[in-house]
């Protein structure tokens, strides 16, 4: 730390009982000062000869109290006093990071200029500040943090603008370029503690990391470090990711519980602070995509709505989330819901954000050649492509949908908006919607028949996995429709997939070979009987809930796996399903079971024609 040392003679300032501060020399006080509740007994010649004020204030005295003067206001009290009245004594007084701005202060109330003096304290100490402290990276620093006890009396002054110019400008330079002592206490390799075994104990010098400065600023208040990220800002020399970083520490060193309820302090004082250093942060993102990760962003918004952030603030998060929601994950959006909600998650915020998404992609996907000319390489990863990117969304609705429905009190309607919002093309498969879907069923069991058809007609059958058919038709929570549309489409590619090795084996001479091999396409379908006016349902074993999720390759839980004999086990249907099937099949004709039953789309394309369901044989 920087110092400076004025005067050069010893100090024989006393303290005479609490409140009484004198000078010990031959010559008796002449003149007394009241600085609060403190008393100086003092001369008046080297105070005049170095504050105007004090010229003006003796000058003005008359009556029986004429030698006294009282000066209770001057800033930094009694202490800032007692400096500025040792160097007009000539005094050695020492100045450092600590108490400069509070010296400078001082003298600028006593009008310690150099028109009453050349080389006053004001004079010095601004020599002092512009060679030394202003020139240090953690003197300037701390020099800033003390000006927030001195306002407004340094409004008027250079300092603090000097101050927050003298950070933001080293914080800006080539890293390469530091010199200077900082704060880095963040966990280091080996190699940086000079433990790397192939250097054989002589520490290597490595080169300073590009944050060095990130951890020093936190230590300021909420509103100089403001002023230092806009003034880094301006001058365009840091990357966004670094300025993201700044604002990740900054937050969880100040909110050290984010995510944790730090709210529940109420609605007093601490709340409204916190409040309003989140807001804050809020305004100070930089607009680049991908500068924090979007699972801070859930965390502030989680935080935004525990502190009742304002509207605008909120509405910023929602619109930074969207940008970025392919990186998210399911934990991050369980965002609880506040008091007087029936729901355990809010639901309403995330439909929001996956509105935001899908708004923002649509806008992407057709830029404007304005839009395009300033478009700024903002990641150093390979940005995903706007499919990709729904891709995988609609895989993170899905999972966080899963999570939802374990929740009684979730709407009916909340669920559908939420399946809806993702575009069906997002979806290449329909296993984790089946999942969630086959969940709200198991935790509502109150549903209605139309209901239970409402919400499975979300579920596009042909987008099932074989072990998401297999369960499916096992189901007793489905409706009958559903398991007979998995039924008719298991068919149709049961079909496709004999037709495809019919060809296969005539291609080799020999239309009739058998493929032994258990295909994956096998796994997912059936086999389809011999006898073309007949279809017969193949299965193994009886599948436990939920078990295909773990894929077809698990050998206890393949429901296709063959035989010693090559010859796959019959499926064991419900009895209960089983009846209704049946039934529901000898009500209905030919044509009319096929259509009805099919429910997508795809059944008005020309298929093959199969026997009626009531022809179907089980084996048991």
């Amino acid at each position: 730390m920087k110092f400076m040392k004025l005067g050069s003679k010893p100090d024989f300032f006393q303290s005479e009982g609490k409140d009484v501060r004198s000078v010990a020399t031959d010559l008796p006080a002449d003149i007394i000062i009241h600085v609060g509740n403190i008393k100086f007994h003092l001369h008046k010649f080297p105070l005049l000869s170095k504050s105007q004020l004090m010229q003006k204030l003796i000058a003005s005295a008359h009556g029986e109290k004429s030698d006294e003067v009282s000066i209770s206001d001057i800033p930094g009290g009694a202490a800032a006093f007692e400096i500025c009245a040792k160097f007009c004594y000539g005094i050695t007084v020492t100045l450092n990071a600590h108490n400069v701005a509070v010296a400078l202060c001082a003298a600028e109330y006593l009008e310690m200029n150099e028109t009453v003096e050349k080389g006053n304290l004001i004079y010095k100490i601004g020599v002092f500040l512009r060679t030394s402290i202003l020139r240090g990276w953690k003197d300037s620093i701390i020099v800033l943090q003390t000006t927030r006890f001195l306002l407004p009396w340094l409004e008027d002054l250079q300092l603090i603008s000097d101050c927050i110019d003298s950070i933001a400008s080293k914080a800006s330079i080539d890293p390469s370029e530091v010199e200077w002592s900082y704060t880095y206490n963040r966990r280091k390799l080996p190699f940086e503690n000079g433990h790397d075994p192939h250097l054989n104990g002589v520490r290597k010098e490595y080169s300073v990391p590009n944050d060095w400065w990130v951890e020093d600023l936190c230590e300021l208040q909420i509103d100089f470090f403001k002023k230092v990220i806009l003034t880094i800002k301006t001058k365009a020399k840091v990357d966004a990711e670094l300025i993201g970083e700044a604002l990740k520490s900054y937050t969880y060193r100040k909110l050290s519980s984010l995510g944790k309820g730090f709210a529940n302090n109420g609605n007093g004082g601490d709340a409204a602070k916190n409040r309003s250093l989140l807001e804050t942060i809020i305004s100070l993102l930089p607009s680049n995509k991908g500068c924090v990760s979007c699972s801070f962003l859930l965390k502030l918004l989680r935080a935004g709505r525990l502190l009742d952030c304002s509207e605008t603030s909120m509405n910023e998060l929602v619109k930074r989330i969207g940008r970025q929601l392919e990186d998210a994950t399911v934990p991050d959006l369980l965002i609880p819901s506040t008091s007087g909600e029936d729901t355990m998650y809010d639901i309403d915020m995330v439909l929001n954000i996956v509105e935001e998404f899908m708004m923002q992609e649509n806008c992407a996907a057709q830029p404007s050649p304005a839009a395009t000319s300033r478009k700024i390489h903002e990641l150093s990863r390979p940005a995903l492509t706007p499919a990709s990117a729904k891709v995988t969304v609609a895989k993170l609705v899905d999972g966080y949908l899963a999570e939802v429905v374990k929740d009684h009190n979730l709407p009916l309607s909340k669920f559908i908006d939420l399946v809806e919002i993702v575009p069906s093309d997002s979806r290449p498969t329909h296993d984790e919607l089946y999942l969630a879907i086959d969940t709200f069923l198991k935790e509502h069991p109150a549903l209605s028949k139309n209901e239970k058809k409402r919400l499975c007609a979300l579920i596009d059958c042909k987008k099932l996995s074989a072990d998401a058919c297999a369960h499916s038709v096992q189901n007793e929570r489905l409706p009958l429709r559903m398991v007979v549309q998995v039924l008719y489409f298991q068919q149709m590619r049961a079909l496709a997939a004999t037709s495809t090795q019919a060809e296969s084996g005539a291609s080799y001479g020999s239309s009739r070979s058998v493929i032994t091999t258990n295909t994956e396409d096998e796994c997912a379908d059936g086999l389809v009987d011999d006898d073309p006016k007949a279809i017969k349902l193949h299965v193994g074993g009886k599948v436990n809930e939920h078990d295909w999720s773990s894929g077809s390759d698990n050998k206890n839980t393949n429901i296709c796996a063959k035989s010693s004999n090559s010859k796959v086990k019959g499926i064991v249907m419900p009895k209960k399903m089983l009846g209704k099937l049946l039934s529901s099949n000898r009500r209905s004709s030919e044509n009319s079971s096929l259509s009805d039953t099919s429910g997508s789309p795809s059944s008005n394309r020309e298929e093959p024609k199969l026997t009626p369901y009531r022809s179907i044989r089980y084996e048991v």
